[in-house]
Order: structure tokens, then sequence, then C-alpha cells
């Protein structure tokens, strides 16, 4: 992955201007430029989004580079031409103001993002000039977030078990200066995270959970909880061969709750952060969690398993009932927890499900205005029901095939009662298309709209 300063530069000699056109501006820029008409024909440039014409010198003006821009997103809108342009340093000829200058710079740094850990780059990004506005404290610690969160996930499971994932959340931590507790393997159980130990007792790699605070006592409680499975086989309820080949991002939820809180640490936010990462790998063994088992959780209800591959709400639960025994001004929790919330609205759009009607708004305005898309789900509960547990309190899946996702987030309620608002978010924590920006493998799918919204609620 290239640095902030491999992509974006200070320093202006010698810069190739970049032109921004709409298929709406071309005519009007051709007008007053006629000597270019006939050019920009020949290479058949009409300014679609991401494309790109060079312009020869002429009349003494130098090399320029025609860049066809959509109008909306304004993050991806120079996106793609870091990969695309030949390496070298572009300025763009634009007067954009703070919001979108600091967009475009942030669009540029995660366009240039390539995950190296196994495979070298075979280039170097394009590098631009700082556009005169963008606020290069937000971009250098939301492209660190993004980025960490992305390598976090792209890594593959063997080097990305519960161990590492505990020691890179405790890396963030001990950066920000945060006071930070991990406990590994029977000290789950010496602690009260029963279903965590369940969920994990079967690998040869021990379960843990990360706790870490930061922040002034006295500020406003906001606390991020982040599944952690880091392989899900699915347990004795084996996933088939295609499920399994996307579950090393099965604990995308956790590496975006990471980059989110170092984000917020940087920028200085005025609350009090505490961030909970219940870290397993669902795996297969003579110890291993069997259907219809039951398990008594941290808040005291006990659980009957319907099946062992509804793992994630099982680790999530111990840390929701932690987390909201400090009544907390604000409790989000991010989770790749159901296919349903990916059959309903896609790899592109998150889901949330929250019963703040305030809260919920401004999740959803501001994932549109950051072109980083949350959709709120029904929260319906009268289909709590559907969860009773024949032996126990609950069932961690109904017997029912529909409605799985606002199943899972009903199961997650019954562990949350004293935060004052919480927002549940079923994300996919992955990109299933190469875009601008964007490119195929792990991504923090809601990571900025969840960033903008704490920065703008805690000011």
């Amino acid at each position: 992955m290239a640095t902030l300063s491999e992509c974006l530069s200070a320093e202006t000699s010698g810069a190739i201007p970049l032109v921004p056109l709409t298929r709406a501006s071309l005519s009007p820029w051709l007008e007053r430029n006629p000597a270019q008409r006939e050019w920009l024909e020949v290479t058949g440039f009409g300014a679609e989004p991401g494309s790109v014409a060079f312009l020869p010198p002429a009349n003494g003006e130098p090399v320029r580079v025609l860049v066809g821009r959509g109008t909306d997103e304004p993050v991806w809108m120079f996106a793609g031409l870091p990969a695309t342009l030949p390496e070298g340093l572009y300025a763009v000829q634009e007067d954009l103001d703070r919001d979108r200058a600091t967009a475009a710079a942030l669009g540029w740094a995660l366009g240039a993002y390539e995950f190296t850990r196994y495979k070298a780059s075979k280039r170097t990004p394009a590098r631009l000039v700082w556009p005169a506005r963008a606020d290069r404290a937000e971009v250098e610690r939301l492209a660190r977030g993004i980025t960490l969160a992305r390598d976090l996930i792209n890594t593959p499971s063997e080097d990305m078990g519960p161990a590492q994932l505990l020691e890179a959340g405790a890396a963030v931590a001990a950066e920000a200066g945060a006071a930070v507790r991990v406990l590994r393997g029977d000290e789950l159980l010496e602690h009260n995270y029963p279903t965590v130990h369940a969920v994990g007792r079967a690998s040869a790699r021990a379960p843990g959970l990360l706790d870490f605070s930061w922040g002034d006592a006295r500020a406003p409680r906001v606390t991020l909880v982040g599944k952690g499975v880091c392989f899900d086989t699915g347990g004795l309820n084996i996933k088939p061969r295609d499920g399994m080949l996307q579950m090393k991002k099965d604990m995308g939820g956790a590496a975006i709750v990471l980059g989110l809180a170092q984000a917020l640490m940087a920028a200085g936010t005025p609350i009090r952060l505490r961030v909970l990462i219940p870290a397993v790998e669902n795996a297969i063994a003579g110890n291993a969690l069997r259907p219809l088992d039951i398990i008594r959780t941290r808040a005291g209800k006990t659980v009957e398993i319907g099946n062992t591959d509804a793992e994630g709400r099982l680790i999530l639960c111990d840390a929701l009932a932690e987390a909201d025994s400090e009544s907390p001004e604000l409790l989000i929790d991010c989770a790749t927890l159901t296919g349903a919330a990916r059959i309903a609205l896609g790899p592109e759009v998150q889901a949330f499900f929250c019963d703040d009607e305030a809260l919920a708004r401004t999740l959803q305005e501001t994932g549109l205005r950051c072109g980083d898309p949350l959709w709120r789900l029904p929260l319906w509960r009268p289909y709590r029901k559907l969860i009773e547990g024949k032996c126990a309190d609950l069932n961690n899946v109904a017997a029912s095939p529909y409605a799985g996702s606002v199943i899972a987030a009903l199961y997650l309620a019954e562990f949350v009662s004293r935060a004052k608002s919480w927002a549940h978010v079923d994300l996919m924590a992955a990109n299933t298309r190469a875009r601008p920006g964007r490119p195929e493998g792990g991504e923090a799918t809601g990571l900025r709209a969840l960033y903008h919204t704490i920065r703008e609620r805690f000011r």
C-alpha cells in the first residue's frame, strides 16, 4: 500500500494539470478551446466518468489531461486515476471547496490502495498535488483507518487468527494511549464471557476479547463492538465450499470498528470511547458446540443453539451485555452477520437496525451524503416470538427461513436495554467488484458514515 506521502504531494513543480469535465461541461470547454476539438473527436473522449484524454502541448501550454467525472459522490470523482494515469505528479485545475477538496484527496488516497503483503505492486501510483482547501489531517486519519480495515480483512486466516486480531487491536489502542485489557482462552470463563468461549473453544487457536477505553471519563460514552470471527467453518452445521471462500472476511466488523476507532481517536473526538472485540475461530472438533446445546450468556439469559453457523450473534451478545452495562450515550455494533442482509440490499448498501428515529435518520442521510450508504431495515418486534427457546430463554435462530437479518437483530436487541441509543450494522466488509477507489476484496463498508455521524453528534 502506498503511503499518503507517496500518493499526495505538497510539491507543485512540474505537475501536469488535470482538467475535470462532465458531459454537460465538455461542449462549453470545447467552445473555449476549439483547437482541441478534432483531437478529442479522434480519441473519442466524451467526458464519461473515469475517461481520460491527454492533450499534446499547443500554443505554449503544457501537456494537460482531461478527465471525465460524475456529478455526485465527490469522494470517488478522481479515485480511479492513481491506478490508470501514468506515474507522475498531477494537479486538479478546479476550484474545489473544503468538503469537495477533502473528498477528492481522500478518494485519490483510497484509489492508490493495494494489498501488498504477499504480492509486490507492479507500479507506483500517480501522485496528486494536495488540493488547496483539503483538510489534510482528516484525509490522513480516514485513509489510515480504512487502510487498516482493508488490510486486516484481506489477510488470510492463517495469518489473521484471534491472537493476531487482538494484537492488531491492542496496537491501535496503544498508539492512542488507550487503556487496554485482553482476555484469552479460559480467562473468558473466569471473567464471565461464556458464549465467546463456547464458540471459540474448538479451535487450536484460543478465543479472546479485546477491551480498551480512551478519552476523558467525563465525556459522553460511545461504545463500539465488532464481530471478530477470524474464520467460520459453520461449526458442526458446516458451510458448503462456496460459503467457506468468503469466511476470512468474517472478522470484518472487528476490522471496521478498529479502523473507525483509530480515526475517531486521531481526530481527538470529545468522547469516552470504549471498544470491545470478541475474537474467535468457529472450528470443528470434539469439543465444538452442538446443535441444541444450551449456554448461559453473560447477561444470565440461556440460549439454545439452533444452528452453530449463527455464531456471530453468540459472541456479540456477551460483548453487547458488557457494553450496555455502562449505559453509553451511543452503542454501535458492526458485524458481517447475515446473508439475508446481502440478499435484501446487495453488497454495496449496508443494512442497519435502530429504534432511535433521530439517529436512524442521521445515519442514513450521512451515508448517502458521503457515498458510504447505510439503509435502515425494521427491527420488527412481532418476530421476537420466533426466537423463543423451547428449553431455554432464546434460540439463536428462528425455525422460519424468512427475515433472517431482522431475526439476528432481534436476538442482539435482547442484550441491549440501558444504552441511550443503539444501532446494529449488518455489513458486507468487502467489494465483490472493482470500482474506482474500491478494489475487489476487503472494504471498510460503513466506516465513513459512522465516523461522520459520531463526529457531528459529539463536537
